[in-house]
């Protein structure tokens, strides 16, 4: 499916502000030189400056223009607020990968995984744990539970690229939504049998709920992070509270 004129306009400004044709600090060209140059709308290119505002993009100063305010993420940085595979974070901060599947099942959730997951009880599952390495180091332990329904031919193979490029590529599949839970929790055996923690004795936990267009979950993913890599980033707007709203009128 073609992209939206938007999104192709957003992504070739979002990688002149990444490799710095843009600096940071100054003003990206005017609305006018955008249209000239994607020959486009207005509306057309504000939309595209909107996705580059709530991504942490740029900033927007009334009667000023538009200026950036990108900065490098730390490698491995985790970004908050998107969704984003292993080899897309991997790639966004130029780091050298390799995925791992070192078990690949099928399964049926009974009641203590329904609760666990959020999946009904029933629901036919694969199971995969995988290794995620950065730098030939391996430092994510990834435990996959897809909905089988929603990943038809999922193999070991492709596990072990990208499955969401498997499903948006092959099946054509919108990735829309996803529920985060950010924990702390001591390490398991498992955990230390694959990765070197070293001197640490816990991990940066990431659990994720993803649905699909249709609103349905297809994933419940807990990803296990050494906790030496894990950093997170995220854009946010303070909104005026209900006392201030009510003191200003």
């Amino acid at each position: 499916m073609p992209q939206n004129k938007y999104t192709q306009i957003y992504y070739v400004l979002k990688k002149r502000i990444e490799s710095g044709e843009y600096p940071v600090g100054y003003l990206l060209p005017s609305e006018n030189t955008l249209i000239e140059e994607f020959e486009c709308s207005r509306n057309t290119v504000r939309r595209a400056i909107a996705g580059l505002v709530r991504d942490g993009y740029v900033q927007t100063r009334q009667g000023r223009g538009v200026y950036n305010i990108f900065h490098p993420l730390e490698p491995s940085a985790y970004t908050m607020g998107t969704i984003e595979s292993f080899v897309e974070s991997t790639r966004r901060t130029r780091q050298s990968s390799a995925t791992r599947v070192i078990l690949f099942s099928e399964c049926t959730a009974d009641d203590e995984l329904a609760q666990r997951t959020g999946f009904a009880p029933g629901t036919a599952l694969f199971y995969i744990q995988r290794l995620h390495e950065i730098d030939g180091i391996v430092r994510i332990l990834n435990h996959n539970y897809f909905r089988r329904d929603c990943l038809p031919g999922l193999t070991p193979q492709l596990a072990e690229g990208s499955v969401y490029h498997y499903l948006e590529a092959e099946l054509h599949v919108s990735i829309v939504t996803s529920k985060r839970t950010i924990t702390v929790e001591k390490a398991t055996p498992l955990d230390r049998k694959w990765i070197d923690l070293g001197e640490y004795d816990c991990l940066a936990v990431v659990s994720n709920q993803t649905f699909n267009s249709d609103g349905v979950m297809f994933e419940y993913t807990q990803s296990r992070h050494h906790p030496a890599i894990f950093r997170f980033q995220d854009n946010a707007v303070r909104r005026a509270s209900q006392t201030d709203r009510e003191y200003s009128r």
